[in-house]
């Protein structure tokens, strides 16, 4: 399954986990694993605290700080730092699932992370027993 996220900023945290959920109930498969692969050179996948906004801010600010927009990157697309912060953060998630559910802790949510955009993404789903 594929799932199409739309960016609206550069740098941004798009909670995916009400999709995804969604996308393992419509499996029918009540024991097993959802994996989530971004198949993108400038976007990730990351689940972290969904019940605060501000962690997604802070994780952004503090990805900005490490790797700036301005340095002495090579690549001449001008999104080298887009490709490293893919890089830190990752391109999949494995998680259990358990009585038809995501096995994720109470503060847990699952974000999409556009460090390139905005745009227009895929986020591939693997459901499986």
């Amino acid at each position: 399954m594929i799932l199409t996220v739309k960016s609206k900023s550069r740098t941004e945290l798009i909670d995916i986990t009400s999709d995804i959920q969604s996308a393992v109930r419509s499996s029918g498969i009540a024991e097993g694993l959802c994996m989530i692969y971004v198949p993108h050179t400038t976007a990730a996948v990351t689940i972290n605290e969904s019940a605060d906004p501000s962690v997604k801010a802070d994780i952004l600010m503090i990805l900005n700080e490490i790797v700036p927009w301005k340095a002495k990157y090579r690549h001449l697309e001008g999104n080298s730092p887009a490709h490293v912060k893919s890089t830190l953060v990752g391109a999949s998630e494995l998680i259990a699932i358990e009585n038809g559910q995501l096995v994720l802790g109470t503060w847990q949510g699952i974000f999409f992370c556009e460090f390139d955009g905005p745009r227009t993404r895929k986020v591939h789903l693997k459901i499986m027993k």
